[in-house]
């Protein structure tokens, strides 16, 4: 995770570079089960507490407490995923908090290098305007891989 919090916390543009090798067979992002990615790269926001859904508020606050972790209120994940469809959105199905923007999805060839560019603005607004109309300071950015509820593995030699 990199921290941008300070002078660098306004949401702008984001781009980078990514590749999956392999697959996993088994993830599919709408189940708990199934909820692993084998590439996302997560923009985590300060969204006030008090723009938060009530319920949600209240877990997000209990959440907090036994982590011990300032837990983000709002988290746009870009995913790579062969079982959904290019620029389908889901939800976590753990939390409300985290929602999925699916950029390469179905047919899309593995092993090869693609360029991306978002708007993190015009990202955030589609996936969390129903609880914001500005977007709220950009707290970090993360890129994460994982195969911990299916029982796979992220990383295959």
């Amino acid at each position: 995770m990199h921290d941008v919090t300070g002078a660098a916390s306004n949401a702008g543009s984001l781009s980078w570079r990514w590749r999956i090798e392999l697959d996993n067979p088994a993830g599919d992002p709408q189940k708990r089960s199934g909820d692993d990615h084998a590439l996302a790269v997560c923009a985590m926001f300060d969204l006030p507490l008090a723009a938060v859904p009530f319920a949600e508020r209240q877990a997000l606050r209990a959440a907090r407490v036994t982590s011990g972790e300032p837990l983000p209120t709002a988290t746009l994940c870009y995913t790579w995923d062969e079982r959904q469809t290019q620029g389908a959105t889901l939800d976590s199905p753990f939390t409300h908090r985290v929602r999925y923007l699916v950029l390469r999805g179905s047919g899309e060839p593995l092993q090869q290098w693609r360029q991306e560019q978002r708007d993190l603005k015009a990202d955030f607004l589609r996936l969390f305007g129903g609880e914001a109309s500005a977007v709220p300071p950009l707290l970090a950015i993360m890129v994460s891989a994982d195969a911990d509820n299916t029982l796979d593995t992220a990383w295959r030699w």
